[in-house]
């Protein structure tokens, strides 16, 4: 599940960041490439569980999957407040110069 989560996260950041024209100005890029990385993370882990458990790793409990979507749900949190960091350290508009200057 967090795997699905990670990647539907990366598809629309990623077609978001291809249809919107600022995409620089909000360093969607950056965005894109936090959850790619995350779901390129969660396959390999998929791959190496798979491997160990075949068959039973499909045979998850309710709890497991309830288990897994919280932790898709905060791993797509944590991008953002990475990306919120990445943006603010960046402030592309200039608007924590001004604030800071009065």
């Amino acid at each position: 599940m967090t795997l699905l989560i990670t990647i539907i996260a990366a598809a629309v950041t990623t077609a978001v960041w291809y249809f919107c024209d600022k995409r620089k100005d909000y360093k969607l890029g950056a965005l894109a490439l936090i959850y790619w990385g995350a779901s390129l993370m969660w396959f390999m882990d998929f791959v190496f569980e798979y491997a160990e458990l075949k068959a039973d790793y499909f045979q998850q409990g309710l709890s497991d999957i309830m288990n897994d979507s919280l932790l898709g749900v905060t791993v797509v949190a944590i991008g953002l407040v990475a990306w919120l960091i990445i943006l603010f350290a960046k402030d592309p508009k200039g608007v924590i110069k001004k604030s800071a200057n009065k």
